[in-house]
């Protein structure tokens, strides 16, 4: 995977950038390691459907950490520092889907470097999360 290096002067609104994620059965059991959370929901098939799931739901921070991956690696890259990030979720997420992960600058401000990026997260036709990330370029 290739880490986009754009500086702030290079940067115009409506660029955008967008890549695919497979959810393996291994995230979200990392995830729970990483993280401590055990909540059935996420951790037991048979609670998450007598719960009106239709299986186990990805944790919606795993989801998240997607945002991350599309700043850090693709808008703008390796140039930039997250300053905020506001997301919600629309829709569960399972394990064996393909998620898309889309992002577009919306805000450019001169004065003080920062970007703003209008981002959501895809499941075929389904978003599944939007969000709302402001950042920093280095330079």
């Amino acid at each position: 995977m290739n880490m986009n290096e754009w500086e702030f002067k290079d940067l115009v609104l409506g660029v955008s950038a967008e890549f695919e994620v497979h959810i393996n059965k291994e995230m979200p059991q990392m995830f729970c390691q990483l993280t401590g959370d055990e909540n059935p929901l996420h951790t037991d098939s048979k609670f998450a459907q007598d719960n009106g799931f239709k299986d186990k739901v990805v944790y919606g921070m795993l989801t998240s950490s997607f945002y991350s991956r599309l700043i850090g690696m693709y808008l703008p890259g390796k140039h930039c520092l997250l300053h905020e990030m506001k997301a919600t979720y629309l829709k569960p997420v399972y394990e064996g889907d393909i998620l898309t992960v889309r992002g577009e600058i919306v805000h450019l401000n001169d004065t003080f470097k920062q970007i703003e990026i209008k981002a959501s997260i895809h499941r075929g036709s389904d978003i599944v999360s939007r969000a709302k990330i402001k950042k920093g370029v280095l330079h």
